[in-house]
């Protein structure tokens, strides 16, 4: 059974910046896409970025150009850089296998606020 175990979040000012990091347990982290998710208040999950296996990179128009996903299969870990933070970012973050998902994990509140 893969867990999926996300940290980092935490309460930032707008313009800020954090780093997210999603460890994930099992040998398959590196065979498959990985992408970050988000829930905000109210609203349904969304997918803010996923990560191939070799590395290629998708993002949502949202975080585009702010957000910056990146992976370490020797260390079956992924990140999420936030940065140039807005008070719209706020959410709880997620990681999960994409497209196929696995059970989600507790997340990482992310609060923008100044």
């Amino acid at each position: 059974q893969v867990q999926l175990v996300e940290s980092g979040g935490g309460l930032v000012q707008p313009g800020g910046s954090l780093r997210l990091s999603c460890a994930a347990s099992g040998s398959i982290f590196r065979l498959v896409a990985m992408g970050w998710y988000r829930q905000a208040p109210g609203k349904q999950r969304e997918l803010v970025a996923y990560i191939f296996s070799g590395g290629s990179t998708n993002y949502a128009d949202s975080v585009k150009g702010r957000f910056t996903i990146s992976r370490d299969n020797a260390k079956n870990t992924m990140y999420l850089q936030m940065n140039s933070l807005k008070p719209e970012d706020t959410a709880v973050y997620y990681c999960n296998r994409h497209p196929s998902l696995l059970p989600w994990g507790q997340g990482t509140q992310v609060t923008v606020s100044s």
